[in-house]
């Protein structure tokens, strides 16, 4: 990409963005303000359901299950970080959407580091299915609780070497006076398109380390269920196929729309050039994503069905107790 400024431009220290979002009058600002809060307060209750239930349910603390809980909390962390700023901008006029230059950073630093660490946490959860399926009898031993700790600390500190080095890169370009970022939150490809200075070498890096991320971890994914999908298909029992074919088809609708999404956006050549289709699909992996998870995994997960029955018991129980302790 070529140096964008001209002669109506020059280079200064910025000290604020605006944050243009989406175009439209106040109806469909509204209507947008009421979608990205509708999206957003179910995300919050489906993830933070998620983490209550799987902490206080026994049953539940096994490794696939703690993988979950720290998806559930990566998911409600991500969502946090560009929702609450998107809906006040929503309901403010051109001039009030502004970010400061040190909140863009702070925004983009969490952003990228809970997004990549997203995508490590698939790869691994892939990683425990395919050691519970194919190797049973060594699942308890090669998945202990100070391995899969371990494996989460390493997913979380991948996102943050990524969220350092995108960080560093994007923000140590000069940029040129217009502040006006083409997007609802701040992001590598329109911050690229504000920059005074040549970004190639800045494109290079943003998808050469996304596609290394999604190509390696995609490739976990594949071979892990490409040996689960065999072992399942070899077994007997009916009854068992079944319930691990929807264990995994939860995992696997999970992981494509992830991947599938932040492909889009982050490991094609054109992303950069195609704005408007990159805050569609932005709303996919910031907001729609992390609304989807839990409904998927509780939706076809009879254990987490089974969980959130007996809570729903012993809350009812405990109501009926207090209510006889009053009326007495």
């Amino acid at each position: 990409m070529s140096p964008q400024g001209d002669g109506n431009l020059s280079e200064m220290p910025l000290q604020e963005f605006v944050l243009d979002g989406f175009e439209g009058g106040p109806q469909t600002q509204a209507l947008l303000f009421t979608l990205f809060l509708v999206l957003y307060v179910v995300a919050i209750l489906g993830n933070l359901t998620m983490i209550v239930l799987i902490t206080l349910d026994a049953r539940l603390h096994s490794p696939m299950y703690f993988f979950l809980k720290n998806l559930s909390f990566v998911d409600l962390c991500y969502s946090s970080v560009i929702a609450p700023k998107a809906l006040a901008d929503f309901l403010s006029s051109l001039s009030s959407k502004f970010i400061t230059f040190e909140g863009c950073i702070i925004q983009f630093f969490f952003f990228s580091l809970l997004g990549t660490t997203e995508a490590f946490l698939l790869a691994v959860m892939a990683h425990d299915r395919f050691m519970a399926i194919c190797s049973p009898l060594r699942y308890p031993i090669s998945m202990s609780p100070s391995v899969c700790a371990r494996l989460v600390l390493g997913s979380y500190c991948g996102g943050c070497l990524n969220s350092i080095l995108q960080t560093s890169f994007t923000f140590s370009l000069p940029f040129c006076s217009s502040n006006h970022i083409d997007h609802f939150f701040c992001d590598v490809p329109p911050l690229l398109k504000l920059a005074c200075a040549d970004t190639t070498i800045n494109e290079l890096v943003m998808f050469g380390i996304c596609g290394l991320i999604i190509v390696s971890t995609t490739l976990v994914v594949l071979t892990s269920y490409g040996y689960i999908t065999g072992t399942i298909l070899r077994m007997r029992s009916g009854g068992g196929r079944h319930k691990l074919f929807s264990t995994c088809g939860s995992h696997m609708t999970a992981v494509s729309l992830f991947y599938g999404t932040v492909f889009v956006m982050y490991a094609q050549p054109g992303a950069v050039e195609s704005m408007e289709q990159g805050k569609v699909v932005s709303v996919f992996y910031t907001l729609i994503i992390p609304m989807l998870n839990p409904l998927i995994y509780s939706l076809r997960n009879k254990d987490v069905q089974d969980a959130l029955w007996r809570l729903g018991q012993k809350h009812t129980a405990m109501w009926r107790m207090m209510a006889r302790e009053t009326g007495s």
